[in-house]
């Protein structure tokens, strides 16, 4: 660990440079990764899944803290980086060569791990809403501590009434607990982008009893695909939705963003049983 030279001095001797089509924005600041590296707690001994370390910033704070990581690098530039790092901590690192989109991220593991990525801005919603989907809960996951866009960021803990609140707010929320863990500045990333950034941390939780996950992203997708609309316009095009609306007594011209979580999973369940 004491003959890790400076990051910066790295991605110069590579010739690295932060690619604008894979989404990468390189993170220098040694104390900044120890904080996000920190953020879920205990990693000593632990299973962490990292995607898009690039040169490996987050990667060495992660590997400081004790944690077995396996990285997926889609980028052929920043392996080299990457294997300076798994020869200085032999046994900790193992680096995977591929697009993490494309990967049974359970099958890679084969136990149960963290999720701690600086995401690339490209691909990054998507992953988040693969892990939280599916029928199979609790997840093989323990927690996922993600950094997005911060406007991402808010959308995920967002609270009902609000512009903010949506689908991702109920992916995030409806079987586990998603918190705002840190903001980070643009002029934190070499090159600083266009935007700020936040890191959200999330463990799930217990999944609520006769509810399937694929109704409620069919219900939460037709329902804010028109979230302008009131319900009775915006869910019509879902079978029995209307049904179930007076069922639960839920006002059919409200519109989306003002029902709550609970009133969704309550909504998918309800529908489920029809």
């Amino acid at each position: 660990m004491d003959s890790l030279p400076p990051l910066r001095e790295v991605i110069a001797r590579h010739g690295l440079s932060a690619s604008k089509a894979l989404g990468q924005n390189f993170l220098f600041d040694e104390q900044l990764l120890d904080r996000i590296a920190a953020i879920p707690g205990d990693l000593d001994g632990k299973a962490v899944l990292e995607i898009g370390p690039g040169p490996g910033g987050l990667t060495r704070a992660l590997l400081r803290a004790g944690a077995r990581v396996t990285a997926v690098e889609m980028d052929e530039r920043c392996l080299p980086a990457l294997a300076e790092l798994e020869n200085i901590f032999p046994g900790q690192l193992s680096v995977v060569h591929g697009d993490a989109m494309k990967l049974d991220h359970a099958e890679l593991m084969g136990e149960p791990f963290a999720v701690v990525a600086n995401l690339p801005y490209n691909v990054g919603t998507a992953l988040f809403v693969n892990w939280l989907g599916g029928e199979n809960w609790p997840p093989q996951w323990s927690s996922l501590t993600l950094m997005f866009q911060q406007e991402v960021a808010k959308r995920i803990v967002a609270a009902p009434s609000g512009s903010a609140f949506g689908r991702l707010a109920i992916l995030a929320q409806w079987r586990s607990v998603a918190k705002l863990a840190m903001k980070v500045h643009r002029s934190a990333f070499t090159p600083p982008p266009k935007v700020m950034s936040a890191i959200v941390h999330i463990e799930p939780k217990e999944m609520p009893d006769g509810v399937s996950a694929k109704v409620l992203e069919q219900v939460t997708a037709a329902a804010f695909g028109q979230r302008r609309k009131m319900l009775r316009q915006s869910l019509k095009s879902v079978p029995g939705a209307l049904e179930a609306l007076a069922r639960l007594e839920i006002d059919e011209t409200r519109r989306a963003e003002t029902l709550s979580v609970s009133e969704f999973v309550s909504l998918a369940r309800t529908l489920a049983s029809l």
